[in-house]
């Protein structure tokens, strides 16, 4: 039950009937400590709802609410380390021991997506915090953030485990669990950058790939120079940049992050390079992508090309906070392009 007591001082009545996974998200990001890094209200900074629209529009999660892999994301993008599990890949006592390991102690917590009328409960697809486990009678304690519906209740941890195994009707996939701790050093990036096509953004990035392959196949670049020039073509033939912008900075210590981040870019020599050819708006957009691109953006290049970039981005070279910048956007495009796309 240690899981219990920081959730319970956070417990939150989701703002739409629609919200229980922004819910969720609000009661379990608040409970971790994570630093939003954005005004809530007045001088204070806490997660609501609102706060999290760095992916997909409000109002269309009022239409259609969120799937797990969302969450996942938009726990990802404000500050939290992730971990998804699956019924179909994971074994009941697996699962048991996760939620053992999640409610021992205040990090990490978990949130379940599950069927109500597997629980007979009314209604479909939910999703809530665990608060606590009794190994006695192997159930736990589903902080329902549907409050207005339904209290805290216990639950049969075999009946849940079945609940979950319920398809998603947007995803074509079982619905699972999410485990979420405190990201040990906080994104400045992650506090800017806003994703209007939410989990949709892997579209865009797999258009950007299959545009650069298809422009290094037709026009081998000669040189670094033609790379970032041909590199600069697909990003605005994919649409990537409208899609994925910058929120501006809001607080005296966000444009001091702002101003020490760009700083940080503008100093690369890659950046300069870039500026040089392509002026300083498109080169910074083409050294954050190759900063951030997946491994298989690098299959179409030669390996002359590939000698002289990767020293250009290599995170060990990058001062500090950058690389961490770095890792974390690595980490979450390849989170997106393995993500499986719904159902046509």
């Amino acid at each position: 039950m240690e899981a219990f007591f920081p959730l319970i001082e956070q417990f939150h009545t989701q703002a739409d009937p629609a919200f229980c996974g922004l819910g969720s998200l609000v009661m379990v990001l608040n409970a971790l400590g994570v630093d939003p890094g954005r005004v809530w209200r007045g001088p204070w900074r806490w997660f609501s709802e609102e706060l999290l629209d760095c992916c997909t529009p409000l109002s269309a999660v009022r239409i259609a609410g969120v799937t797990l892999d969302e969450v996942a994301c938009l726990a990802r993008c404000n500050g939290a380390e992730v971990q998804l599990g699956s019924p179909v890949q994971t074994a009941l006592a697996e699962f048991r021991a996760a939620v053992d390991a999640s409610t021992r102690a205040a990090s990490p917590l978990m949130i379940a997506s599950y069927s109500r009328s597997a629980l007979g409960q009314t209604g479909a697809g939910h999703f809530s915090p665990i608060g606590g486990y009794h190994a006695g009678s192997d159930s736990v304690l589903v902080l329902d953030v549907a409050r207005f519906k339904y209290p805290p209740h216990w639950v049969q941890l075999p009946v849940l485990f079945e609940a979950m195994r319920d398809i998603d009707p947007v995803t074509g996939r079982t619905r699972g669990w999410v485990t979420l701790k405190k990201r040990a050093v906080a994104s400045a990036v992650s506090r800017f950058l806003v994703c209007t096509e939410g989990i949709a953004t892997r579209v865009i990035i797999q258009r950007l790939l299959a545009l650069s392959a298809e422009a290094l196949s037709e026009r081998p670049p000669a040189s670094l120079d033609d790379l970032l020039t041909l590199s600069a073509e697909a990003l605005g033939a994919s649409g990537l940049c409208e899609r994925v912008r910058l929120r501006p900075p809001e607080t005296a210590e966000q444009h001091s992050l702002f101003r020490e981040l760009v700083a940080s870019l503008e100093s690369l020599p890659l950046h300069q390079r870039a500026a040089e050819q392509l002026g300083a708006e498109l080169g910074m957009r083409v050294t954050a992508w190759w900063l951030a691109a997946p491994a298989v953006a690098w299959q179409p290049l030669t390996a002359p090309l590939r000698a002289e970039l990767a020293p250009l981005i290599d995170i060990g070279t990058l001062a500090e906070p950058l690389a961490a910048e770095v890792e974390l956007l690595r980490s979450q495009v390849d989170f997106l392009l393995e993500t499986p796309p719904p159902p046509a």
